[in-house]
């Protein structure tokens, strides 16, 4: 996966977390199903940039950014912002 894969994937998340919004205001989808599909998108939203962000320490310190993996949404998720 590329950095151009991982940021378009970024997107495509960040635009299923505004749809989910969206069907909340218009009453398709109830306010508790919204929480729990958005806590599964921005899970994988922290997984993208956790990625990103391996990839682009690796490029900068000389290694290969192809050797990043994703990390498991549980350790991701337990990071200090």
């Amino acid at each position: 996966m590329t950095d151009t894969d991982i940021q378009n994937r970024i997107g495509e998340l960040i635009g299923e977390e505004h749809q989910l919004r969206e069907q909340v205001v218009r009453g398709e989808l109830s306010p508790g199903e919204e929480s729990e599909r958005l806590r599964e998108v921005e899970a994988r939203l922290d997984q993208c940039w956790d990625l990103l962000r391996q990839r682009r320490a690796r490029r900068e310190f000389h290694a290969d950014p192809d050797e990043a993996a994703a990390r498991p949404v549980r350790e991701v998720e337990n990071y200090r912002q």
